[in-house]
This record gives C-alpha cells, sequence and structure tokens, in this order.
C-alpha cells in the first residue's frame, strides 16, 4: 500500500524537512518488505488566498485516486501508535492500493475534506504547527513500519 501526505504548504530546506526525508526513508526501507513500497509527500499551494475551500480543492487533486484518506484534525481520535500500525495493517490487508493522509493549511481542513475522510486522527489535544505535524507523522510513519517489522525502535 502506497503512503501519500497530502499536504497544503511548500516546506523549505531546513530541519523539519531533513526530518521528514529521514523519517519517510526509514518507513520505505523498513515497509518495502511489508507491503508498504512508498512514502512521499505531495505538497499544494494557495497563491492566490482562497482559504480552506481553495485549499480542499487542491488537496483533492493530490490525493491518489480510490485512496483511503486520513484527516489529521485536532478534532480526530487519538490513537497509540501500536493502534496506528494496526489500522494501515489492516487497510494493507484488505486490499487498499493507496492512503492519503491530509495536513491542512493554518486554518486546519476543509470541513467537506473532514467529514469525507476514512479516518480523522488527532496527535493529542493540543494543537500543532501544520509543519511540525508532518515531522510527527512522519515519525509515526516509521515506527508503525518498525511495530509492524516486529523492530526494537518502539519501546513500551
Amino acid at each position: 500500500m502506497r503512503v501519500s501526505i497530502c499536504a497544503v504548504g511548500r516546506l523549505r530546506a531546513g530541519p523539519e524537512k531533513e526530518l521528514i526525508d529521514d523519517y519517510l526513508s526509514r518507513a520505505e526501507r523498513t515497509g518495502r518488505g511489508l507491503g508498504f513500497p512508498s512514502f512521499n509527500v505531495n505538497e499544494v499551494e494557495d497563491k492566490r488566498g482562497g482559504g480552506m475551500a481553495t485549499e480542499a480543492a487542491l488537496l483533492e487533486k493530490a490525493i491518489p485516486k480510490g485512496a483511503r484518506t486520513i484527516a489529521l484534525d485536532e478534532r480526530g481520535k487519538v490513537m497509540t501508535s501500536p493502534e496506528f500500525a494496526d489500522c494501515l495493517a489492516d487497510w494493507r490487508d484488505t486490499g487498499a492500493r493507496d492512503v492519503a493522509f491530509l495536513i491542512g493549511g493554518a486554518d486546519g481542513l476543509d470541513p467537506s475534506l473532514r467529514s469525507r475522510a476514512d479516518l480523522s486522527l488527532c496527535f493529542g489535544r493540543m494543537v500543532w504547527p501544520h509543519m511540525l505535524a508532518r515531522v510527527m507523522l512522519a515519525e509515526q510513519l516509521y515506527r508503525a513500519t518498525s511495530i509492524l517489522a516486529g523492530a526494537p525502535y518502539h519501546r513500551v
């Protein structure tokens, strides 16, 4: 199952980008033998300032056709890392070819995207900057592949 992070905004070179690239390359190496052949980031940018509705339209185009979608949202479900890994494995095992994680801009995701998502996921009760949420998601994707592989990275 291919994994995409579809996010509003362009991430420039710097520590966040380096962390994301590192975690996603680790996830890809670990996940390849587990049925997760690729991890990538699809960035969209609302250059005209059209707001959440415009961002939603751009994100829709970035989502692979037929993908399961996970909205990152402060109102979403809080999961443990093993629960997250199990969710990804379950989707993979039931034939999902693609999964797309949706990260909105500064104002979050448009309600129309949130309501259509297969899952809404929250990284705790605090609000996180959308660029930092990418780093946290990339790390959790690597952690999920490590858990599924039985690697010692995740310790309880």
